[in-house]
């Protein structure tokens, strides 16, 4: 029997029980492997307990994992910033994981804030790319505290870093496009393959090294659809219309930004999730809400969010029956309204909603 070794960070506030579920999920969903976890306990508690942060022998061990799941990052009590680097960071740049990949999918039409959208309307992925721009951390603040205070960040983009990120949207796109033709029963297209790259080189002009790059291998992939938009006209046609989006290609910032409004459509913070991927060799899974501590210890957070990352991992791992099986369960909940919302007010704990999913993986 195949045993993936998962490394497991809970973090902080609803990180831990968030975590919890998705790990009962993941037993749940166990067919032919099995798991070997393998907990850290890097947060913001930890830092203020130990004054430690990640050494550079624990992102050696993150290297040997087969993945590596997530809950959040944050404490009130400690600096904003210093303890989220130090673990999510070091994980994206230690690790190299340039790909942090972002399924913006609706499972239930009454969860979407949008008019008359269905789940038809909503089904994209947002690929950001996860190693550079202005989180790079290049620039500091000089003079802090003064009337003459300066604060300086840069963006970086190297060719090699936006050409691999554009590389991979267009091999999902392919890979979706034909995962829609097995689905379809007559065998026909349900929709093209496309790609669209988002910058704003117009204003920007160093993410121009966005718009050639994405030219130039687009020349490889003929049979996919590609069309270019700027930052603040794809958040228009986000809300105006969703269905015009299947694979989304953006810079670090931009990314970050636009797939929080993703996170929205549909459905809220809570249900959506993330992989921080290097294509075939390293990948750290977690929700995209953070660690909502004016919640944290009242066993009322969604934990959809990490259940559906969990599946994103099994996917990642090679475990796509899995994968599929636990997607299936959690929208089955859903459209049914036995789980009536994603977020903390649905009226079930994080535990029951936990428990209802490895139900539903069983039967």
């Amino acid at each position: 029997m195949k045993t993936y070794r998962i490394g497991v960070i809970g973090g902080d506030g609803i990180g831990p029980e968030v975590v919890r579920e998705g790990l009962k999920v993941l037993r749940a969903v166990e067919d032919g492997f099995d798991y070997s976890f393998v907990e850290y306990p890097y947060s913001g508690e930890h830092y203020l307990k130990t004054k430690e942060l990640v050494p550079d022998r624990v992102i050696d061990e993150w290297r040997t994992l087969d993945a590596v799941f997530f809950g959040a990052i944050g404490h009130p009590a400690v600096e904003p910033g210093l303890v989220e680097r130090s673990v999510i960071m070091g994980l994206r740049l230690g690790l190299d994981l340039y790909v942090n990949l972002r399924p913006v999918k609706l499972f239930a039409e009454h969860l979407c804030p949008l008019k008359n959208k269905t789940p038809q309307d909503v089904d994209f992925v947002v690929i950001r790319e996860n190693t550079e721009d202005a989180y790079a951390g290049l620039g500091g603040i000089f003079k802090k505290g003064t009337p003459d205070e300066v604060a300086v960040a840069e963006m970086i983009f190297t060719r090699r870093g936006t050409e691999r990120a554009i590389r991979y949207a267009f091999e999902l796109a392919r890979q979706r496009e034909k995962q829609r033709m097995n689905a379809s029963r007559d065998g026909g297209r349900m929709k093209n393959a496309k790609v669209t790259m988002v910058d704003k080189a117009n204003a920007i002009r160093a993410q121009d090294v966005w718009t050639r790059a994405f030219a130039e291998v687009g020349k490889e992939y003929p049979d996919v659809d590609q069309n270019h938009l700027y930052v603040d006209v794809c958040g228009m046609l986000m809300v105006k219309s969703p269905e015009a989006f299947d694979v989304v290609v953006t810079t670090n910032l931009f990314g970050d930004i636009l797939t929080d409004l993703g996170a929205m459509i549909q459905g809220g913070m809570g249900i959506a999730a993330s992989g921080n991927i290097h294509p075939g060799k390293n990948g750290m899974f977690e929700p995209i809400h953070g660690s909502a501590p004016d919640i944290a210890g009242q066993g009322i957070a969604s934990p959809l969010g990490a259940i559906l990352s969990a599946g994103m991992m099994l996917d990642f791992l090679g475990e796509k029956r899995a994968a599929d099986r636990l997607e299936t369960a959690v929208a089955s909940l859903l459209v049914s309204r036995r789980i009536p919302s994603v977020d903390a007010r649905s009226g079930l704990s994080t535990s029951q909603i936990g428990d209802m999913v490895a139900r539903a993986l069983q039967h």
